[in-house]
């Protein structure tokens, strides 16, 4: 079971170097998740992916893993009230409502996925 584990952990590093480098090709994407009352859409974007490729790494180094997905969970947990809000939106950041109530669940997927990583790994 400890290899199912290793291979998960490993994944979820992967997706979230992938997706902070997504931050960086692709900011427009990002920038109607960013909240209206917070300044400098685009650097909000970029520091959010830099967190995420942080904590990718970190999820790669042994004695940092449980770190990186305590910080994984933290930062799913701030994003979550982005989804949740872009599911009642009447135009959704994320395009449309059928794609925001699909997006909601992956929410916590993550969430469930960085704490399995910190407590089997």
């Amino acid at each position: 079971m400890k290899i199912v584990w290793k291979v998960l952990q490993v994944l979820l590093s992967i997706f979230l170097i992938y997706a902070g480098i997504q931050h960086f090709l692709k900011p427009e994407f990002y920038e109607p998740f960013v909240p209206t009352f917070l300044p400098a859409k685009t650097m909000m974007v970029y520091a959010s992916g830099i967190v995420e490729i942080v904590l990718g790494v970190l999820m790669f180094i042994p004695k940092y893993t449980k770190l990186g997905a305590t910080g994984v969970i933290l930062l799913m947990l701030i994003f979550l009230p982005i989804h949740i809000s872009d599911v009642f939106s009447d135009i959704p950041a994320i395009g449309n409502h059928d794609a925001a109530l699909i997006r909601l669940p992956f929410q916590f997927l993550f969430i469930a996925w960085a704490y399995a990583v910190r407590r089997f790994v």
